[in-house]
């Protein structure tokens, strides 16, 4: 469908991929991986863009639909969220135009042209219904739903909304429009965790093919079949797995390469010494000049170096702050279109780490800017504890850098006191060493942007840091190396995420913002996930009357006689035999998986397009047949529960 051959490119006199190549077929759902500056967007704009490689060559399929969505676009229209959306469905549209004049030609007693009319109606009306119909304005309605808008968003110009929500509308037009190849950058910036976890939901059932750069590791998992990964040394390396078990396998074959090399570097050895040994003595010199032609033709095996352990960094201690970091009382704050929140009373603790969630608008970002002292509250307090000294990172930090300012200067001329002897070790724990340093802010990536914002932060030391999207961009080495810092870091942090792998086992308490209220939540992002999931169920299946009712019934014996206990006793057992038998179900499909994945592995199946492909279907057959058994055996662990 869409093929990317041995393609060689440059950028600014860097060899961004060096005869790469790789094939998206219907139903891939591919994973793009790589470390900030490998050049993840550029391979995206690549295949829709016109453009000429040093060598090799893009190609697309004839008919073969594709929809992008790049990180960032400028929106210049006056179209209402309800228009631009709908332009997904323009043939649709033209369609169902054309039959209202028909239509009304018919009602106006226009007979002229009625035989012609009558049969072009039948076509359209064929066509229309082929293409869905009027079905497309649920389609739409549920994709806005979907995607956080509200019902009176609709016809709101677009022009009104942030750029986080025209990327939103931007990406509900392309799923809409079905293509057959979906392109994502990083599409989950602009979208809350409901709105995650709604894509995550679509995606997967997705029929056509994906390609998408995502930092998030649970999404990736969630969606994708396969990790093409950029190599730092402009190499692609394919991957017919999902992230986490891509990360298992490429330290493997890492493991397997250092192993190799180091042989080759043995028999490389042995060669040279042969040759310098014996090149000049008259009976053995063909046999010298024949490891010589051996050493010019023998490919040399590199290995990426991924040794990342001795990259590192820390928070400066955070400086002894009171018991209360801050503190909000009847806050209020409201604008003249909305209130955010009301009468909200809120204490953090020093060293306490909270993550703030939400829809995107509903004032996770205000109450950051509140707490900071940037935006005034409507009414109410709030009040910072003693000693309290706030770091910040804005998620539009990045765009306050100078661009014509080098990566050294840019923390050279905020830095003070005894810091300014350190600046080389912060930017080097940040992945800025070297000539590094002396690169412009402006031909950064976003990823590395990002990391030179956050290596501000340590240029005083903070008992309270606020970070709004701090991983926006990050790789996942990246992410990786700040969650460790935060985990580490003495003081106080509130993070707006929508990271789920990110938050957890960070965060121990969840701020909800949410139409208006503010609820707190004792434990880390999976536990209020899982509080909130269990609260939607409760709310589908029963009402709380109901439920108490059904479980009076089956749990209490005082309230069953004999007959009705035996009975309760008998489908107790009756379900321990059934789920006892699926479970024996789930173990032999999950080893099939396991035995398809080992196969696909093999060097002489992956190498093998048609054999892998046969593989990949296997294994994705297998997986969606484990899935309905192993949601059996959770419905009848969940029967069973109310026998314990």
């Amino acid at each position: 469908m869409i093929s990317f051959s041995d393609v060689t490119y440059y950028v600014q006199g860097r060899t961004l991929f060096d005869k790469a190549s790789f094939l998206i077929q219907y139903g891939d759902k591919i994973g793009l991986v790589g470390k900030n500056g490998a050049g993840k967007s550029t391979l995206l704009r690549l295949i829709v863009t016109p453009f000429q490689p040093e060598s090799g060559s893009v190609n697309i399929a004839k008919a073969t639909t594709v929809g992008y969505l790049p990180q960032e676009l400028v929106f210049d229209t006056e179209q209402t969220v309800l228009e631009y959306v709908s332009g997904a469905f323009d043939e649709l549209l033209e369609i169902e135009a054309r039959l209202e004049e028909i239509h009304q030609a018919f009602e106006s007693g226009d007979l002229e042209h009625y035989d012609d009319m009558l049969n072009e109606m039948v076509e359209k009306q064929e066509r229309y219904d082929v293409l869905g119909g009027s079905g497309y304005k649920a389609a739409i309605e549920k994709t806005l739903s979907g995607l956080g808008f509200e019902p009176e968003d609709s016809n709101r110009p677009l022009k009104e909304f942030s750029g986080g929500w025209q990327m939103r509308a931007e990406l509900a037009k392309i799923l809409l429009r079905k293509p057959d190849c979906i392109l994502l950058d990083e599409p989950t910036n602009h979208l809350d965790i409901e709105s995650v976890q709604w894509l995550e939901k679509f995606l997967k059932q997705y029929e056509g093919a994906i390609m998408m750069v995502s930092h998030d590791k649970t999404f990736l998992d969630s969606v994708t079949n396969r990790t093409i990964e950029i190599t730092s040394m402009a190499k692609l390396d394919d991957y017919p797995v999902a992230y986490s078990r891509f990360v298992e396998l490429r330290e493997e074959r890492i493991e397997h390469l250092r192993a190799a090399a180091k042989q080759q570097g043995r028999e490389i050895a042995s060669m040279e010494r042969f040759i310098e040994r014996f090149r000049y003595k008259a009976s053995l010199a063909s046999r010298a000049q024949s490891r010589m032609k051996m050493l010019e033709k023998m490919e040399r095996i590199q290995v990426e170096d991924t040794d990342t352990k001795s990259i590192n960094f820390s928070f400066p201690d955070a400086p002894r702050s009171g018991a209360i970091t801050v503190k909000l009382s009847d806050a209020t704050k409201a604008f003249p279109s909305k209130t955010l929140f009301k009468n909200v009373n809120l204490e953090f603790e020093r060293g306490q780490k909270i993550a703030f969630v939400g829809r995107n608008g509903e004032g996770k970002s205000t109450l950051a800017r509140i707490i900071r002292g940037d935006e005034p509250l409507t009414s109410g307090v709030v009040e910072l504890g003693y000693n309290v000294k706030i770091g910040y990172y804005a998620q539009h930090q990045n765009d306050m850098l100078d661009p014509s300012m080098s990566v050294y200067d840019a923390l050279e001329t905020i830095a003070v006191g005894e810091i300014r002897t350190k600046l080389r070790a912060i930017l080097g724990a940040f992945l800025f060493s070297g000539d590094d340093v002396n690169k412009k802010v402006g031909v950064l990536s976003g990823g590395e942007k990002s990391r030179l914002s956050m290596a501000r932060l340590l240029l005083e030391p903070v008992n309270l840091l606020i970070l709004d999207e701090p991983t926006n961009h990050l790789d996942m080495f990246s992410k990786d190396i700040l969650k460790e810092a935060l985990q580490q870091y003495t003081g106080a942090v509130i993070v707006i995420s929508h990271d789920r792998e990110f938050l957890t086992d960070l965060v121990d308490t969840v701020v909800e913002i949410r139409q208006g209220n503010i609820k707190e939540y004792a434990g880390d992002i999976m536990e209020y996930l899982r509080v909130k999931e269990l609260n939607s169920l409760q709310e589908l299946e029963y009402s709380s009357k109901q439920k108490k009712q059904k479980q009076q019934e089956i749990i209490n014996p005082a309230l069953l006689d004999r007959e009705q206990q035996k009975e309760a006793e008998k489908r107790r057992k009756k379900l321990e035999r059934e789920c006892s038998e699926v479970e024996k179900e789930v173990q032999r499909l999950e080893a099939i998986v396991k035995g398809f994945e080992e196969d696909l592995l093999l060097p002489r199946n992956y190498t093998d397009h048609k054999k892998a492909t046969e593989l990949q279907k296997k294994i994705a057959d297998s997986k969606a047949e484990l899935n309905i058994v192993f949601t059996k055996w959770a419905s009848l662990q969940e029967e069973l529960e109310v026998f314990a």
